[in-house]
């Protein structure tokens, strides 16, 4: 199978599944947020192509085009980074998801899976998003905003290249996927917490924390991807990936310096301090689930306490870490 982005934080977890299944994987990755010593530990079992997508994918012919699966995971990601380079992110979101679904479309099409994002909801009303919601942004005055639009395009692409070539396509949006290997420097706010309780340093939360998040551990979500691959009837689909279960970002920070039994201290930041003008926040962001239960079985096997300990620990064992996806 080939995993784009597999270098990442998502996509190397997932190569650790597909491993454990005994698969043999192609990982191509320009390693621009993600890193190869997140695959080493695979040896020879994991290929790996340092490259952008495009010049990757031009490498192969031939059998080595031919895939029985397709991950596409390589984005650009985090709101941060967004932030400070829109072109470069508009770029590689949709540049990079038009030749993956092309190379599939003229390779025998095999199940290939976009990974998108619950930025796409934009700013809709509701608190729980479900797949069917209209989809509400912003100006594209406020840069803010392009990461959605790049990711609702690739969504576009996805579900046009199934109605009209027949590629069995599985797009999922992604809510707050966390664990071990992500990093904070996009703007990623667990991974933010977890560090700055380790060093003692104040957790900074924006605005007045009474914001709500669903975090899934990505060890959860990389064991529903391969299922939904498998289900006939999800192709063709756009389908809300996470946990539904809400959380306070100020009571997250509780939470991480409680378990971390941390000295840090709770310190309140505005919004125009952290980020530019006419920057928006959403109050709440929860996924309905009912679509992916629908289609496969989907539980929690770790809890959110379970994943700060293990992002702790993995901090504290001075790996290099990567970032993630929302």
């Amino acid at each position: 199978m080939l995993i784009t982005g597999g270098a990442g934080f998502i996509g190397s977890h997932l190569v650790d599944h597909h491993v454990s299944m005994g698969d043999q994987i192609l990982v191509i990755d320009n390693c621009s947020t993600g890193t190869q010593d997140n695959l080493s530990h695979h040896g020879e079992r994991v290929g790996f192509t340092r490259s952008n997508l495009s010049d990757g994918l031009d490498d192969l012919s031939g059998d080595d085009a031919r895939f029985d699966l397709i991950y596409h995971l390589a984005a650009a990601v985090g709101v941060d980074l967004v932030l400070k380079d829109p072109i470069g992110s508009i770029r590689t979101n949709f540049l990079q998801t038009d030749a993956i679904l092309e190379f599939a479309s003229k390779n025998g099409s095999p199940p290939t899976f976009i990974a998108s994002s619950s930025e796409v909801y934009g700013k809709p009303g509701a608190s729980v998003f479900s797949e069917e919601d209209d989809s509400i942004y912003g100006p594209t005055s406020i840069k803010r905003w392009s990461y959605a639009h790049t990711k609702a395009i690739d969504e576009y692409l996805a579900l046009a290249y199934g109605e009209q070539h027949q590629l069995p396509v599985v797009v999922a949006r992604f809510f707050n996927t966390v664990g071990p290997r992500q990093l904070g420097s996009y703007g990623m706010v667990l991974p933010r917490f977890v560090q700055s309780a380790l060093d003692g340093q104040p957790l900074r939360v924006f605005g007045d924390g009474l914001q709500s998040r669903c975090f899934c551990d990505v060890r959860d979500v990389v064991g529903v991807l391969p299922k939904l691959l498998a289900c006939p009837e999800s192709h063709g689909q756009v389908i809300n990936v996470g946990s539904d279960l809400s959380i306070s970002i100020i009571e997250l920070a509780q939470l991480v310096i409680q378990e971390l039994n941390s000295s840090s201290t709770i310190q309140r930041v505005e919004y125009s301090e952290a980020y530019p003008a006419g920057f928006e926040d959403l109050r709440h962001r929860r996924p309905d689930l009912t679509r992916l239960r629908s289609f496969v079985e989907f539980e929690y096997d770790y809890g959110l306490k379970d994943t700060i300990h293990d992002m702790a620990e993995f901090a504290r064992s001075g790996s290099q870490m990567t970032e993630g996806a929302s």
